[in-house]
């Protein structure tokens, strides 16, 4: 059995770990580490848990596990593993974005980006992975079949609305329920921070494009989920951008084409990914969805894990979507 730990397990993206690996058959939880909540059940915290397990969070960390996921806020990961070192034999699974972007530090340069759609192979002999962030595995699935195949020829225009769940477990303003009920808003328009992400992955796929990529985000009054549309130049039929995508992700458990509309209600608390498209006029339509807390972050973290210790992908990750 794999013993993994678990820093910041009390926010939802470590909850939504614990869920996960309570029911995997190849894991033991050793550890779930909350300053804050050190002593209490993890029940308490994450009620959808109680009768599953009698884990209690701890104030301490050790190092005689196999894995290690940093469930932690932005610019926590770096500080931790500088106050916390891990031996070699130690995997690390990072969900923040501290060591997403390549080249921006000295001490990420050993992480690995973990989106297993384009880095599989390095995935499975990494032992740090960077896990990608919730809109840019969304935008990137969307993307990169056409990058891969050196289509994207023009701008991008993106819109994509995400659920209150991807702006963590503290309650702010725009998180507050008589505020985001029956609302939508706009936020970091063309400037949000996945940008760099997604612009990575499609410059690492097609290296000439030098083109905007224009997204606007919006904030949804639901939730659990990211729905993204795209829209660019494409000189090819629909037929022909089905097969494309159809291809690319051959042989992907949690990703999938479907020529149907797609909807929310397909992939919430699920770790999969469902894309559209359609062409309309000059112009190649791309529809893309995931749950932000699954694929978007702690499904997608399991789904490295089990990557990187040789089991099967989809092990601990075949979960029944909400549907109605």
């Amino acid at each position: 059995m794999i013993k993994a730990g678990i820093i910041g397990g009390a926010g939802y993206t470590g909850g939504e770990l614990i869920r996960l690996l309570i029911n995997h058959p190849d894991v033991d939880i050793a550890y779930v580490n909350s300053s804050s909540n050190a002593g209490n059940y993890v029940y308490e915290v994450h009620t959808d848990l109680f009768g599953d397990t009698d884990l209690r969070f701890t104030g301490e960390v050790s190092t005689d596990i196999d894995v290690i996921f940093l469930c932690v806020a932005h610019g926590d990961a770096k500080k931790f593993l500088a106050a916390n070192p891990m031996p070699s034999s130690v995997k690390i699974v990072d969900l923040s974005q501290d060591f997403r972007i390549k080249g921006t530090s000295p001490e990420g340069t050993g992480f690995v980006y973990g989106l297993p759609e384009i880095n599989k192979q390095a995935i499975q002999t990494a032992t740090q992975i960077a896990n990608p962030g919730c809109f840019a595995t969304c935008l990137q699935l969307g993307l990169l079949p056409l990058a891969a195949n050196g289509l994207l020829t023009d701008e991008l225009h993106i819109t994509g609305v995400t659920g209150s769940t991807g702006a963590g477990q503290k309650p702010t303003s725009s998180t507050h329920f008589s505020w985001r009920s029956n609302n939508l808003s706009v936020y970091k328009a063309f400037e949000h921070q996945h940008l760099k992400e997604i612009t990575q992955s499609v410059v690492q796929l097609q290296p000439d494009y030098k083109k905007a990529i224009n997204f606007i985000p919006y904030r949804g009054d639901f939730a659990r989920g990211i729905i993204a549309n795209i829209h660019t130049k494409f000189s090819g039929t629909e037929e022909e951008a089905v097969a494309l995508y159809q291809k690319f992700y051959q042989g992907q458990p949690f990703t999938h084409v479907s020529t149907q509309n797609i909807d929310l209600k397909q992939v919430v608390n699920t770790n999969k990914c469902l894309v559209h498209v359609e062409k309309h006029g000059e112009y190649l339509l791309v529809m893309s969805i995931i749950d932000n807390l699954l694929k978007g972050a702690s499904g997608q973290a399991v789904q490295n894990m089990n990557l990187m210790f040789g089991i099967p992908e989809t092990a601990g990750l075949m979960l029944k979507p909400v549907a109605f």
